[in-house]
């Protein structure tokens, strides 16, 4: 086993309180990611207890911790890491109470012969987080531990006011972690190095130079399971609050003073104070057909699974410069993207028919999925007589470095991180309360939805909302497969 670097992992073993343990994100993200953790090393010790309201006993939670590692884990695992996770782990049913809870902690911690620290993963809907709050506080599991909370953070800001309040009568907000999965990709956090550690883009990424900027996730996938929860909530609570405004930030914010916590969370907020406050003008809400008819469903549902809007930022930098973003379910493809589009230079010095601005700007691309991708589109001269230009890019994949197999699940990651207590990927109480403030307009006036087919980019409304520039579909960013070059 390669040795693991000093400082990536927590420097105490851990216990991890698991709430919500049988649930869909337990069993596709966190059992697996638990398990590479602690078996590649980066954990110096750990036990988990598991807790749902399944009347599980230790065996049982075994199995189907198993189970969920056979199906969903996307590395082999051998015999020895498994027998030594199966005997790191222990259940107490959610009705056996928080002594029973205290109970199963203790024991765990007997286990080490030093300091331990816990961690409390709440995987569990919005209205049971409070519960499972006062659960914790009641077992008295709240010293020398850190809680991740799960989105959303409240639904508009007198609701998040509440929570942040009643969360810090238990636990205080240094303790306290809200995940954003898309903040712990490695294409997110390669955006800060690629800003500030590079001469070349680093003293250009202002208005004056960069016209817009796009963020894009399109998802083919419908609702699932979710329809009850996604019925109350919608796209914009869904995705834009939690995900699509905090790369907006990284996108936007100054350099810290340090690449720490405390300075990088600072300048994310200052990103959220000068935000605009939504204008619902600048908004497209759309619902895919059929959504109406789907179980849990309001057959007059006002409810949004599409949602594009135009915000700005009103700073020094950023004055003036669009930042377009668009989310939505039962999309034409799935996409995770951000494109930086340049400002054209003059033209008047290229012929006629030279093709010279006929394919738009230039586009910085940035691909957030798991696999980071890097593209930069610009204007070449077509070999032969005569002055004709085409489209060209450069291209970086972390498939090409041979590093990909270090890469970390976004959830691996930021799990690894609140036990090191690095809230540098996390969310605070003020940058979310913030971004409920500059929602307040669209919360209270939404525009009405506009239906639209499944397998569509979304309703027409939205290419009005960005003239007279355009939407940058994914289809226009073609990625190059490294293994069919020279072929």
């Amino acid at each position: 086993m390669a040795k693991i670097p000093a400082g990536v992992g927590p420097r105490y073993p851990q216990v991890v309180v698991l709430v919500g343990a049988t649930g869909d994100l337990a069993r596709r993200k966190l059992l697996p990611g638990l398990f590479h953790l602690a078996s590649a090393g980066f954990i110096p010790g750990c036990r988990i207890i598991g807790v749902s309201l399944d009347e599980f006993d230790a065996d049982g939670f075994r199995a189907a911790a198993r189970s969920a590692l056979d199906e969903f884990s996307s590395r082999k695992i051998k015999d020895d890491d498994w027998a030594a996770f199966a005997a790191s782990l222990d259940y107490v049913p959610l009705n056996a109470g928080a002594a029973a809870l205290r109970a199963a902690v203790d024991n765990a911690e007997k286990t080490f012969s030093g300091e331990s620290r816990r961690l409390h993963y709440l995987s569990v809907p919005p209205s049971a987080a409070l519960p499972a709050v006062r659960l914790l506080g009641e077992a008295g599991l709240v010293e020398r531990s850190r809680i991740i909370m799960e989105k959303p953070f409240g639904t508009d800001l007198a609701s998040a006011v509440t929570l942040n309040k009643k969360l810090h009568e238990v636990f205080d907000e240094d303790q306290i972690f809200r995940i954003d999965h898309f903040l712990g990709k490695e294409p997110a956090q390669n955006i800060l190095a690629f800003r500030f550690a590079n001469g070349l883009f680093e003293p250009i990424w202002n208005r004056n130079f960069i016209d817009h900027v796009q963020i894009d996730v399109p998802e083919t996938l419908g609702l699932g399971k979710r329809s009850a929860f996604y019925e109350a909530t919608g796209a914009y609570r869904d995705m834009v609050v939690t995900h699509l405004f905090q790369i907006l930030a990284f996108m936007a914010m100054e350099p810290p003073t340090a690449l720490a916590p405390r300075p990088i969370s600072e300048e994310k907020n200052k990103v959220f104070r000068s935000m605009l406050p939504l204008d619902p003008g600048n908004v497209v809400r759309g619902q895919y057909s059929g959504y109406r008819t789907e179980d849990g469903v309001d057959p007059e549902s006002d409810t949004e699974t599409f949602i594009s809007l135009k915000c700005e930022i009103d700073n020094w930098r950023w004055a003036g410069v669009p930042f377009l973003l668009r989310t939505g379910k039962r999309l034409a493809e799935g996409q995770r993207v951000i494109s930086i589009a340049f400002r054209e230079p003059p033209k008047s010095m290229f012929p006629a028919g030279s093709g010279v601005g006929a394919h738009g700007p230039d586009h910085l691309t940035f691909d957030l999925a798991d696999a980071s991708k890097m593209s930069l589109s610009f204007y070449g001269k077509r070999p032969g007589p005569g002055m004709r230009l085409d489209k060209q890019s450069l291209q970086f994949a972390m498939h090409d470095t041979g590093l990909i197999g270090d890469v970390l699940e976004a959830y691996e990651r930021l799990i690894l991180d609140a036990m090191r207590g690095d809230h540098t990927l996390f969310t605070t109480a003020e940058g979310i309360e913030r971004l409920w403030e500059v929602s307040a307009p669209l919360l209270e006036a939404p525009p009405p939805v506009r239906f639209y087919a499944p397998g569509s980019w979304g309703p027409n409304a939205i290419h009005q909302l960005v003239a007279p520039r355009a939407w940058r579909l994914p289809f226009e960013r073609a990625w190059r497969d490294p293994n069919k070059l020279g072929s």
